[in-house]
């Protein structure tokens, strides 16, 4: 993933197929979330994740989640901020272990420092591929620390938003999903991994 994400030298590389670790790119959440549902009824662990590219809204009045990752026609709430279970889902902390933490997408914090067998990753505008090297674009990243230029450079955003998508796609054992809302990146990931 460093090299991937031009966090090391030398580039991108294609992936070597494995038979301890699959990496395939789908073609939209819906085929990602689809793939994870059935290694749950398997008995694997997974779950979904994306970076900070979509509005982070808190439940309604009514304890209802607001699908604010909205790709196309598919939708999915974010996890839960805070310690508290709304509406089926579980507090922030245990979105990655309690079963009820399928229904949302994660983000980096509640990622970071679990893992589970099956991984789905979708890599929003923020990060895209363009020709020959990746490219951060800041306004399409709702991470308030992210979006101040004050606190964050431009340099020290790409880094941040590089190693925020290493994290989200190093957290499966057994295999990642990976899906790009980018035309143009999903044409490049799909090309690397031969999916």
């Amino acid at each position: 993933m460093q090299r991937l994400l031009g966090l090391d030298s030398g580039g991108p590389i294609p992936w070597e197929e494995d038979a301890g670790f699959t990496v395939r790119v789908v073609d939209s959440p819906q085929e990602m979330e689809s793939l994870l549902a059935l290694k749950i009824k398997e008995g694997f662990g997974a779950r979904m994740t994306a970076c900070y590219c979509w509005k982070w809204s808190d439940p309604s009045p009514h304890g209802t989640l607001v699908s604010d990752v909205v790709v196309g026609d598919w939708s999915k709430p974010s996890n839960l901020r805070g310690d508290r279970s709304v509406g089926g889902a579980p507090p922030s902390a245990l979105r990655a272990t309690d079963p009820a933490g399928f229904g949302q997408v994660g983000c980096i914090y509640t990622a970071q420092g679990f893992e589970y067998d099956w991984n789905g990753v979708i890599i929003g505008p923020d990060l895209v591929w363009r020709t020959d090297r990746w490219v951060v674009n800041r306004s399409a990243n709702k991470d308030p620390d992210f979006k101040n230029t004050n606190k964050v450079s431009d340099i020290e955003f790409e880094k941040l938003v590089k190693n925020v998508y290493k994290v989200l796609l190093t957290r499966g054992l057994i295999g990642t999903y990976v899906f790009s809302v980018d035309a143009e990146t999903q044409a490049f990931l799909t090309h690397l991994t031969g999916s």
